[in-house]
Parts: C-alpha cells; sequence; structure tokens
C-alpha cells in the first residue's frame, strides 16, 4: 500500500508542475465605460446617447475590444443600431419625425463612430 501512495503523491505532484508550467499569466484588466450625446447643431434637444465599453490594463493598452451600441430613447435599453432606438416609438408631428430622422442619417454618415464613442462626451452634428 505505501508504493501506491507515494506513486500517487508523485503523479499529483508532477501533473501540478505540469499545469504550473503551462499556465499563462492573464493580465488584470479595468472596465471602462464612455456614454455620451449626439444632437443637432439646429435643435439640440434631439439627442441620441452611445455608450462604449472595453477593458485596460494598468499602462492603460486596451486588452478587450471596444462594445459599441445606443440607447433606446424612451425606455434606455441596448440598441445595436442607431435606427434601432426607435422601435416601438413614433413622434406625431411632422417637424419632429424630420429631425429624428437627420440625427439618425447625421450619425450613420459620422466617420470614426466608434473612437468618438469611446472618447467624447456630446457631439453636435452640423449640416454638410
Amino acid at each position: 500500500m505505501k508504493n501506491i501512495g507515494a506513486s500517487v503523491s508523485a503523479v499529483l505532484a508532477s501533473e501540478k508542475k505540469e499545469a504550473e508550467a503551462g499556465k499563462i499569466e492573464e493580465e488584470e484588466y479595468h472596465q471602462m465605460e464612455n456614454e455620451m450625446i449626439f444632437c443637432l447643431e439646429e435643435a439640440p434637444e434631439f439627442q441620441i446617447s452611445a455608450v462604449a465599453e472595453w477593458g485596460e490594463n494598468s499602462r492603460g493598452d486596451m486588452v478587450v475590444g471596444v462594445d459599441t451600441y445606443f440607447r433606446h430613447i424612451e425606455t434606455g435599453q441596448r440598441c445595436e443600431s442607431v435606427r434601432d432606438c426607435f422601435i416601438g416609438w413614433s413622434e406625431c408631428d411632422e417637424y419632429s419625425t424630420t429631425m429624428w430622422e437627420t440625427l439618425c442619417e447625421r450619425i450613420e454618415n459620422y466617420g470614426n463612430l466608434e473612437q468618438t464613442i469611446c472618447d467624447e462626451k456630446r457631439v453636435v452634428l452640423y449640416k454638410k
């Protein structure tokens, strides 16, 4: 019985060393988030919120990719596209409908959207 016990201990010790040798040290990271607002220059009351979430290490390097999304204008729920922010909601008057449509178009045509959502707090979208 002693030999079996010694063999089991040796196997367990060997497995532990192999696990430690193959272990990749993972770097700790902090979850980062930025919420910002897009609005129209000619009608700043028309606003859509966007959020970026990512992970950074202690040096400020991005270690987990960016996840960007928009918030529904009534419920605040996550929306994958700016147009999804209006699902289940409608504006009655023609002016408001036109302004919301204009805001969506300008956001969709905005260059470097992901970086902007990560860095900015407020972006005013102007007529071209």
